[in-house]
């Protein structure tokens, strides 16, 4: 898999990336960011969920000139919602080179839209809302090098493919298109062999998982409770070998920093290490030497030890293919693995499409209390006990055993057994860097995936609130493009 190091990107998006706690590239984006610097025309098949939008905002970026006060970016999105986290991935990509993108839609002020223009240099924007602009000429698109078409197959079912055709061909001749749809139905197809330039292509299909013998869990948890979560599942699972997998290297060290404060034989290891720390941690995880590795996703690619027994997501992949990866470092050489993935309630969408990329269920964990924890402390100990009567000869033992049962209460003989076995886990405070949530864009459906708020004739369905009935995308002679009484999801 590729980094985006090895891209050939711009110092400030590779900062972006690493503060977004992106390092190594999706499919979709392996094969997109290069042709989209070449300016080459793409189309893009793909779920929702692959990392689409960095893959075009990135090389977007990259050719957005700061100081031209004018729109040289456009992408078109089917909702709202939708717009909204485009924008909202696009910004943080070009926080440090000073890009801005703002997303227009209806049911926001216009006159507030009309003034924000002119101080944004990519606009995330739907059909409708879009060409009211262009036809009150409230919006100037003459310096658009980069037009993207989000989710078309989705603007197709919603009836706006006639409003696309006339976005397209309002802006200037000598573009770069690229154009991203999870299906290829013919209308798609023609636009591309219409108004694009001999467009490459890129397909990524989703991969059905293949680790069939680990059990996968889930806790929803809000960030600030993950840490003390996690360590309370430690105490519960008391995994052979486990790996904590973080989102960015600073997340490796904080964590692994706060379980070795906790009393865990925990180490890290991330990009930022040399080859030869790496190889030391790797060594003393293999030989048991440290219990629980914590890692980011390219420092554990390809590690193939067959007593990992858990894993853990600490911090959710951004993409199903990671998930896949990840999980599959334990469950290997035919035994059984267990995998449990930190989810907070703004990534629960998240969760949900790895669920149906992967074909797989994740099932719910509730979270566990400090007193679960403490007897599960305590069950590794009772285990212990166990195994030494059925295994080992205790006969020498006996005589002490019977003089402490002449003393004392057969029950605190063994309370206080359990006690000097038991770790003591250290109560000392952790605190972690929070890190960004993984939005999915619509809200967990693929930008309005599934809702189809117009009729099969393409008009939009009566509105018995506002007592109006919004425009008909089909007919090109009677449209009404009054801004009040719009469909506020477009």
């Amino acid at each position: 898999m590729t980094t985006f190091n090895s891209l050939g990107l711009s110092s400030p998006i590779l900062k972006a990336l690493d503060h977004m706690g992106f390092e190594e590239t999706t499919p979709i984006q392996e094969q997109t960011i290069p042709l989209g610097l070449q300016g080459k025309d793409v189309i893009g098949q793909a779920q929702t969920g692959t990392g689409k939008t960095a893959a075009f905002g990135i090389p977007m970026i990259e050719k957005i000139e700061k100081d031209v006060r004018s729109v040289q970016g456009l992408v078109i999105a089917p909702t709202r919602e939708l717009a909204i986290q485009v924008a909202e991935e696009v910004n943080r990509l070009g926080k440090n080179k000073g890009v801005r993108a703002l997303p227009i839609y209806g049911g926001s002020n216009m006159d507030r839209q009309i003034r924000a223009l002119r101080d944004n240099h990519i606009v995330v924007a739907t059909p409708g809302r879009l060409l009211d602009h262009i036809r009150r000429k409230t919006i100037k698109l003459e310096n658009v090098h980069t037009a993207v078409l989000d989710e078309a197959d989705e603007m197709l079912n919603m009836g706006f493919i006639d409003d696309i055709r006339d976005i397209l061909k309002s802006l200037p001749e000598h573009r770069q298109t690229l154009l991203f749809s999870a299906t290829m139905p013919k209308e798609i197809r023609n636009i591309a062999t219409t108004l694009m330039k001999q467009p490459e292509e890129v397909k990524v299909k989703s991969k059905e998982m293949t680790v069939e013998n680990i059990e996968q869990y889930y806790v929803e948890i809000p960030e600030k409770h993950k840490f003390d979560t996690l360590t309370r599942l430690l105490d519960i699972d008391a995994p052979a070998l486990a790996i904590v997998f973080g989102r960015t290297k600073r997340r490796v060290d904080e964590v692994a920093d706060g379980l070795q404060a906790r009393g865990f034989l925990a180490e890290g290891i991330h990009g930022d290490l040399t080859q030869g720390k790496r190889m030391s941690v790797l060594n003393k995880f293999k030989k048991g030497r440290i219990e629980i590795l914590v890692a980011t996703d390219v420092a554990a690619r390809g590690l193939d030890i067959s007593e990992v027994s858990h894993v853990y997501n600490f911090d959710i992949p951004q993409d199903p293919e990671s998930y896949v990866h990840r999980i599959g470092r334990t469950g290997r050489a035919g035994r059984k693995g267990k995998s449990i993935s930190f989810v907070t309630p703004r990534e629960k969408a998240q969760l949900n499409l790895i669920e149906k990329l992967t074909k797989k269920h994740v099932e719910r964990l509730s979270v566990p209390s400090s007193d679960e924890a403490r007897r599960g402390q305590q069950q590794m100990a009772v285990d212990k006990i166990v195994q030494t009567l059925d295994q080992e000869d205790v006969s020498k033992y006996q005589q002490s055993a019977g003089e402490l049962l002449e003393q004392h209460d057969a029950s605190d003989i063994i309370a206080a057994a359990l006690k000097q076995m038991t770790k003591e886990r250290s109560e000392v405070p952790v605190r972690l860097s929070s890190v960004q949530p993984i939005s999915v864009k619509g809200g967990g459906g693929g930008g309005g995936r599934g809702k189809k708020p117009y009729r099969k004739d393409g008009k939009r369905p009566y509105n018995k609130q506002n007592n109006n009935k919004s425009r008909n995308f089909k007919g090109k002679g009677n449209r009404n493009f009054q801004s009040k009484g719009r469909n506020s999801s477009n």
